[in-house]
């Protein structure tokens, strides 16, 4: 009996070249396994396609329900972002896709794991971590690192690699962008975007949102409800995580929201520039925010921010399954007792903007922020509370100005 190995599979150009390569060098059994984190229509005939290249086996893993719980919304109680833009959508799919690999892997008896990341990129990093955390003992094959055995350069280069096996697929040679979606996002990196100076062309890129010019010249309002940190509702109806981020992706797609162009910092040490399309995930982290600044205390808030700047750059890296990342979330789900109410903004063309939010646990009180004197609040308790806060300030001042006259 031939040793298997599954291969992570998504049906395009680069995966199914893969599947006869894997038979070829290494005489495996080839398992293909797609994961689905959303990516709507591009499942379409894999099942076909994959046996046609020589695949015994494809498994096709529905995780969007757990990619939101256990994944996205982990993220977005963090306020994870990476390098200010970036919301992390291909980082947060990888360690699920990787943990379903490794399942498969155990069930089919595999002794390795294929996947076709570049060498270049930060998704090699990103699966092998992940599959190391959890499945030491199976081997990683990543053809692209393999130049000795791997000699394809090029699309036209595994085309007619295909066309060799007998595999005529509907692949064009034709440059496009490189693209990577899900439920949460869809990037785009190549053509024009590989010159930092070039203006993207937005009318042929955007596939899940319009440009803020485009979209409609009248707002539309949104409603929201969380629970512990979770949305529950959407415009008063109650909706799994999933049909949220689903729902405010079509509202965001409409009105131009979550488009941002970025030149990141790789791990592997380039940067890189790319456009992300993310408009239910952007509207859902303003509003977890919005909710937030109502009920968390300072001192919290200002520990969060550091620790959402280190939950990022983790989840960016590729270290999911690491004692670090596990801590940090167990910090944030603490913080998330009381982020419970209701977020009401507006959307308009490109823009977020508030319109009211409400909670049970609210810190504002406006007996004490109002101008006039409340019974809470003396104004005469900040002359001494000035006076100690400002006080390292006016000893130092009353030094310098002491050494200066001796200086004379």
């Amino acid at each position: 009996m031939k040793e298997k190995v599954v291969l992570a599979y998504s049906g395009g150009l680069d995966t199914t070249a893969i599947i006869p390569w894997l038979k070829e060098t290494f005489d495996y059994d080839v398992i293909c396994c797609c994961i689905d984190c959303g990516q709507g229509n591009e499942l379409d005939g894999l099942e076909e396609r994959a046996k046609l290249s020589g695949a015994s086996k494809l498994y096709i893993e529905d995780i969007v329900d757990e990619f939101c719980d256990d994944y996205i919304m982990p993220c977005v109680q963090a306020g994870a972002v990476y390098e200010n833009k970036y919301l992390l959508g291909t980082s947060m799919a990888r360690p699920g896709i990787a943990k379903k690999l490794v399942e498969i892997a155990r069930k089919e008896g595999a002794v390795a794991i294929c996947h076709g990341a570049t060498g270049k990129g930060n998704d090699q990093i990103r699966f092998e971590l992940s599959i190391k955390a959890l499945a030491p003992d199976i081997k990683i094959i990543a053809p692209w690192r393999m130049t000795d055995l791997w000699t394809m350069q090029s699309r036209e280069d595994e085309i007619e690699y295909c066309k060799a096996h007998g595999i005529h697929l509907p692949f064009s040679a034709d440059s496009s962008y490189s693209r990577d979606r899900n439920l949460w996002h869809i990037s785009h990196e190549g053509l024009e975007l590989e010159d930092p100076s070039m203006e993207p062309n937005y009318d042929h890129l955007l596939v899940l949102t319009v440009p803020p010019e485009k979209a409609p010249d009248k707002e539309e309002y949104v409603t929201m409800t969380f629970e512990a940190g979770v949305p529950k509702t959407l415009n008063g109806k109650a909706m799994k995580v999933s049909e949220i981020i689903k729902e405010l992706n079509a509202l965001g797609g409409k009105h131009g929201i979550g488009i941002i162009d970025i030149v990141e910092n790789r791990v592997v040490g380039m940067k890189s520039r790319g456009v992300y399309e993310t408009p239910g995930g952007t509207i859902l982290m303003e509003a977890h925010q919005q909710l937030e600044e109502l009920v968390l205390d300072r001192d919290t808030m200002a520990l969060k921010k550091d620790i959402a700047n280190k939950f990022a750059q983790l989840v960016y890296e590729g270290k999911w399954f690491t004692p670090l990342r596990e801590a940090i979330q167990a910090f944030v789900e603490s913080t998330q007792k009381y982020v419970t109410g209701e977020v009401k903004f507006k959307l308009y063309k490109g823009n977020i903007i508030k319109a009211g939010t409400t909670s049970p646990y609210s810190l504002y009180s406006e007996s004490l922020a109002s101008f006039t004197t409340g019974d809470l609040y003396d104004h005469h308790d900040a002359d001494g509370f000035i006076t100690l806060f400002g006080l390292p300030l006016k000893v130092r001042a009353m030094k310098m100005a002491e050494v200066k006259k001796n200086q004379k």
